[in-house]
């Protein structure tokens, strides 16, 4: 489950200007609920990921996360909660280069401290369609096998919630379809919670519930109703 209550992030420009980029009275999703929030290009999109996530702080509000309240710990406190209850699918991968596929899907249970399983891992690469490349490494997959490993990473640990930003953004238009059915199927098996966001109606249109983030951004929907 995931819940934010008053969330408000800005930016302190060089010029001295404190610029809003955040203004979100409230926003939940239950728990295995999946959801796509869409938006344009600096609406906020990936700095509400990273609130949501632990890596940036905001300035006021909650962000209840399976029931823990990110904003009530340090840094290396969201950290750990972050490894443990949340799954993260960036849109560059962020696989390390020196490793195997295989071994960048492990990479995801060491972070939560947990007991490194290979044969879940090797489950996750079969689920993803990647089980005969489990050795190859990153420089050797193509981009479409590099975002599944990363999909595998982020459900490594069983997370409660998983976290995906503009998931198909590098992902050639043939294959963006079988890359969020493949998220959305893997999260539903293990009753996974689901945010993802994009600036692509095509993806959007895969869900059921669409929120559109400059409707639930008071920053954005604000500024639009001024003359």
């Amino acid at each position: 489950m995931l819940e934010l209550s008053n969330i408000k992030k800005s930016y302190l420009q060089p010029n001295g200007e404190n610029v809003p980029i955040l203004d979100i009275p409230s926003y939940r999703i239950d728990s295995g609920e999946q959801a796509v929030l869409i938006g344009p290009s600096g609406c906020g999109k990936t700095t509400l990921l990273h609130i949501i996530a632990g890596i940036t702080r905001p300035d006021q509000g909650k962000v209840n996360l399976d029931g823990v309240d990110l904003t009530q710990f340090s840094e290396a406190g969201r950290d750990r909660i972050r490894a443990g209850k949340l799954g993260y699918v960036f849109q560059t991968f962020n696989l390390l280069p020196a490793f195997s596929a295989l071994e960048n899907v492990l990479l995801g249970m060491s972070f939560a401290k947990k007991k490194l399983s290979h044969d879940r891992a090797r489950y996750l690469l079969d689920r993803v369609g990647l089980s005969h490349r489990a050795s190859n490494k990153p420089q050797a997959m193509s981009v479409g096998e590099q975002q599944r490993v990363a999909v595998a990473r982020a459900l490594a640990n069983r997370p409660a919630v998983l976290l995906a930003d503009e998931p198909t953004a590098n992902v050639d238009p043939n294959n963006q379809r079988q890359i969020v059915d493949l998220i959305r199927e893997t999260c539903e098996e293990d009753d996974v919670s689901l945010l993802m966001v994009t600036h692509s109606k095509e993806v959007a249109d895969q869900f059921k519930r669409i929120d559109q983030l400059e409707l639930i951004n008071l920053v954005v929907s604000q500024a639009r109703a001024t003359p």
